[in-house]
């Protein structure tokens, strides 16, 4: 077997044991082709953002670097800019040849919520080694706006794999010919390259940019929120901005995007040479997404944008991003929006659930 595995597999997992839990895993944690993981009842706020380290385990860091800790029980707020690592609900104990990777949910990107997750030796954030035996942690560091947060809230998911199943670039051609990924012409290069669209069909929204000084947003009220209170809209009409360093922004992609059932795919950055920013913290994209099939008919990716060091000029139908295609090692038994509660199918320029 070689792929991403699919719910069904990720259920069988669970009933071996492979994948476990305390409280038990919700059925509503299953994704098509991931896992939503949990938080569990204690944050520990820390000095700094760190990586356990081969041979060691994370709860020896956490004593290392701890400041104080807070309990998520009834819900805590998590203060921007601070560092805090949190025991997940779930743990592994993968076998050998299954490997795993994480990346923040959508709606956590959307928030500037930077969360990554630690493994105890871990050398990398998000990547887990075929084998592994033992806990989860979620980093999480609020960068835009400090959020309330609860045991068992779910920030970020995970993604299980036996082998490489990456598409070639030869093979994304051929799987566009059979079946468009975008509409109009692909950009395919190590991925399926994507642009940012800042000369709307209607309008001249094109994004917004998070405030500097905003409220608590409480992750649980859904709609809840003015987006005026927490965002400043980005208008124009020349089809440039010019990004600020330090500033957080929500842009859109220009293409519309589409994710066969057969396949999963995950956005990565395009080239650190094209510009001073980062796109994108949160990347998975379910089979389904975007796809008649399962209600989508091509839908856009949302763009999460950070610049870095200098102001930086972005055009219209500049390549921001790439998706990374993979094959599934079998088509999931649901689809992303397909009966399912997905937020974000058939999507346009939209900030996080939380605000209206």
């Amino acid at each position: 077997m070689t792929g991403v595995l699919a719910a069904q597999h990720l259920r069988r997992m669970i009933g071996d044991g492979v994948i476990s839990a305390t409280p038990a895993i919700l059925p509503e944690q299953v994704q098509p082709a991931s896992l939503d993981l949990r938080l569990g009842t204690t944050a520990y706020r820390v000095r700094a953002s760190f990586l356990a380290g081969k041979g060691r385990p994370v709860a020896d860091r956490v004593a290392e670097f701890e400041m104080h800790r807070v309990d998520l029980t009834t819900g805590a707020v998590l203060e921007k800019g601070c560092v805090y690592v949190i025991p997940l609900m779930e743990r592994l104990a993968l076998p050998a040849g299954l490997s795993a990777v994480a990346n923040a949910k959508s709606s956590t990107g959307r928030l500037d919520l930077l969360t990554r997750l630690i493994t105890d030796g871990g050398t990398e954030f998000d990547r887990i080694p075929d084998g592994y035996d033992g806990p989860l942690y979620a980093e999480v560091c609020p960068r835009s706006f400090s959020v309330l947060v609860r045991a068992g809230q779910r920030l970020n998911q995970i993604r299980f794999r036996y082998g490489q199943a990456v598409l070639s670039d030869a093979d994304l051609a051929a799987l566009h010919a059979r079946e468009p990924l975008v509409n109009g012409t692909p950009v395919i290069s190590e991925g399926l390259g994507f642009s940012v669209d800042l000369r709307p069909e209607t309008g001249d929204l094109v994004g917004y940019r998070a405030k500097p000084h905003t409220g608590v947003v409480d992750l649980d009220r859904i709609g809840h929120y003015p987006a005026a209170e927490f965002w400043e809209e980005i208008r124009t009409l020349e089809g440039r901005i010019i990004l600020d360093p330090g500033a957080f922004y929500i842009l859109v992609s220009r293409e519309a995007v589409t994710i066969p059932p057969d396949y999963a795919a995950e956005m990565a950055p395009y080239l650190a040479m094209v510009g001073e920013f980062r796109v994108h913290y949160a990347g998975f994209f379910d089979p389904g997404f975007g796809h008649a099939a399962a209600g989508g008919a091509g839908s856009r990716g949302v763009l999460e944008v950070r610049c870095h060091e200098a102001p930086f000029v972005l055009e219209h139908g500049q390549i921001v991003g790439r998706l990374v295609y993979e094959r599934m090692a079998e088509r999931p038994d649901a689809l992303y929006g397909e009966k399912i509660a997905s937020n974000y199918q058939g999507q346009g320029l939209k900030l996080a659930k939380q605000f209206r």
